[in-house]
């Protein structure tokens, strides 16, 4: 799309590529398979099991037959409600064979919070494993969705039974690039959880950004081992670790959850050299006061990205790893999701300065804008990050009214974050548009807890805001998290309720990240004329 005279581009400064996103997405990952088929591909953290790529594709194949056989078809959506484990990469790809679309949730969410999700995405089948069978009994109980256990069960069906079907049962389904692989949920500028239609040119798109190339980013490399102790039902992790680390033949260590124990033993076993974290997981590192007790040497590059890393901080973990190069990056669901990104890795010796995000990816524009007129913003000027490019969201499902309010008519995807652009092409925020609340990472819309609050018989009204916490090396608590999110409540005539009673009553029907942090009882809210 052509570009006005007046508008100022912001661009890599590592050359455009050529990316292949034409083929379907796990075409592209196991592209270069001859290459590195026997090398490991997964390894399981837990029990040390160790999966080639010549597993792991033959694999992928044959739950994508076993899912054809259970009725699953292209274009039907199946849920990951798993841990991180080996058998959320083989259903992904397994889905991504079949023409199918993957949406993901959150093992802590509530049954409540699940059912929404799976409605909303008109889930046909749900993978799971038997610890949080519960969450999903009655769903599946009231609705046609069919529940597969990865694990023993006698109630749900059994994800090994995908594992024994024959790999040339695949159907003959054609994959359009523009087709929707993966519906990961945000809540994007404003409103509530919305299916983010990632398709296969949009990841395609975006993992060559990081890892393809002549001149690539070396964000990755073959020999890597790369830890993932991020949620794989998370965009950072299934994008910029399992995607990235399949494309270019690196091994994928898979940790479970985070404790920060067992993850510095699992890195100096296998020799971890790629650390994709988030500030959090750093702290912790940070702080750990035997760290010295492990060999940590082996780790050549940590990648800081989904929440602001301190200068603090930043240098606190330099000093913890000095062999380690340091960068940050940024995204965003939406957008596909990596915005920037640190050319610390690069071949070429770019440095990192603190505080900064990086530069745009390969094969994308960026702009700033101002927010009230909109007008395109040079150096060194404050306003709203956008981007476009081949990587960006399709849309919201079933929502053109949220779209169209995130990506104008010339294809500009508006992240609702504000920063500048200095003058060596360095991104930094600043700040936020977007009614959002970002907890540890994680995402926490208002507006749903808004109506959960009011749906309370003795509340009238409510608002829901971030209360920031900053995340410093100097101080580690549990609610080291950047932001949580607080109350104001209007209360109905006469009716006496307490803020305990609040919090529990929220509590009960959200994932841990979205309770309420402070209750602040209020006689009104403010409100614009528009309400």
């Amino acid at each position: 799309m052509e570009t006005p005279h007046n508008e100022f581009i912001f661009r890599s400064k590592l050359p455009d590529i050529y990316i292949p996103s034409h083929l379907p997405l796990h075409t592209y990952c196991f592209q270069n398979l001859s290459q590195f088929k026997d090398r490991p591909c997964l390894i399981n953290g837990n029990t040390g099991e160790t999966f080639t790529y010549a597993d792991v594709e033959l694999t992928a194949r044959k739950v994508a037959s076993g899912l054809n056989n259970l009725g699953i078809e292209q274009g039907h959506v199946i849920m990951l409600l798993l841990q991180n484990c080996p058998q959320f990469v083989f259903a992904f790809l397994g889905a991504s064979y079949l023409g199918a679309t993957v949406t993901t949730a959150n093992p802590f969410f509530t049954p409540a919070e699940i059912a929404k999700q799976a409605t909303a995405s008109k889930t046909q089948l749900i993978i799971t494993q038997s610890s949080l069978a519960d969450k999903v009994t009655d769903l599946a109980r009231d609705s046609d969705i069919q529940v597969m256990c990865i694990d023993e069960t006698t109630d749900f069906l059994l994800f090994s039974d995908l594992t024994k079907a024959d790999e040339g049962g695949i159907p003959a389904v054609k994959i359009s690039a523009d087709d929707v692989v993966a519906l990961p949920y945000s809540s994007g500028t404003t409103g509530l959880p919305k299916g983010v239609m990632l398709t296969h040119k949009s990841l395609v798109t975006s993992v060559a950004q990081q890892v393809d190339g002549e001149n690539p980013n070396l964000y990755l490399q073959r020999d890597d081992v790369i830890v993932c102790v991020l949620p794989l039902f998370h965009i950072y992790a299934m994008n910029s670790v399992l995607l990235c680390g399949l494309r270019v033949g690196a091994a994928i260590l898979i940790v479970q959850k985070f404790e920060i124990g067992t993850l510095l033993e699992l890195v100096e076993k296998h020799r971890v050299s790629v650390a994709p974290f988030v500030p959090p997981i750093l702290l912790a590192f940070a702080k750990n006061p035997n760290l010295h007790r492990y060999d940590l040497s082996s780790i050549r590059m940590i990648l800081s990205g989904a929440a602001p890393l301190g200068k603090e901080l930043e240098d606190a973990v330099r000093a913890k790893l000095p062999q380690a190069t340091l960068g940050q990056g940024y995204g965003m669901t939406e957008a596909g999701p990596v915005l920037s990104m640190s050319l610390a890795f690069a071949k070429k010796a770019y440095g990192a300065k603190s505080g900064a995000c990086g530069t745009v990816v390969r094969n994308a524009e960026m702009k700033i804008v101002d927010p009230h007129s909109g007008l395109s913003l040079s150096r060194n000027q404050v306003g709203e990050i956008c981007i476009r490019g081949h990587q960006i969201m399709k849309g919201y499902l079933n929502d053109a009214e949220a779209t169209n309010r995130t990506i104008d008519e010339r294809g500009w995807l508006h992240s609702g974050d504000i920063g500048y652009v200095d003058d060596d092409d360095e991104l930094f925020i600043v700040d936020r548009l977007k009614e959002l609340i970002k907890y540890k990472g994680f995402q926490v819309a208002p507006a749903e807890l808004e109506a959960l609050l009011i749906s309370h018989p003795s509340i009238s009204d409510a608002a829901v805001v971030p209360y920031i916490i900053e995340l410093s090396y100097f101080r580690m608590k549990d609610e080291a998290a950047g932001e949580v999110p607080v109350a104001f409540v209007v209360t109905s005539n006469a009716s006496k309720v307490s803020d305990h009673e609040i919090k529990h009553y929220i509590s009960k029907q959200v994932v841990f990240y979205k309770r309420i942090n402070r209750v602040i009882f209020v006689n009104s809210i403010p409100k614009a004329p528009s309400g």
